[in-house]
């Protein structure tokens, strides 16, 4: 199992959570001196809340990534 192949909705999943985070933080820091973003918020609430959006996006890009095909672990029983 530990050479097994990384399956395409890993590889999907992975990425998007990684741009996601990375464009949310991006976008926060472009407008950390303009709160109103957020601000209609509560504070304790915000983190839970914009960890929706890469949580959000890592689950559609890996819903819409292919599944790789594997080969069954015991074969089929014979009658």
């Amino acid at each position: 199992m530990a050479n097994a192949p990384v399956e395409t909705k890993v590889t999907a999943a992975t990425a998007a959570a990684y741009l996601a985070s990375t464009g949310l933080l991006a976008s926060l820091t472009a407008v950390q001196d303009n709160s109103s973003l957020v601000g209609w918020m509560p504070g304790a609430l915000a983190p839970f809340v914009l960890s929706l959006v890469p949580t959000a996006i890592t689950f559609i890009a890996s819903w819409g990534a292919k599944h790789s095909p594997r080969a069954p672990l015991t074969p089929p029983p014979t009658a």
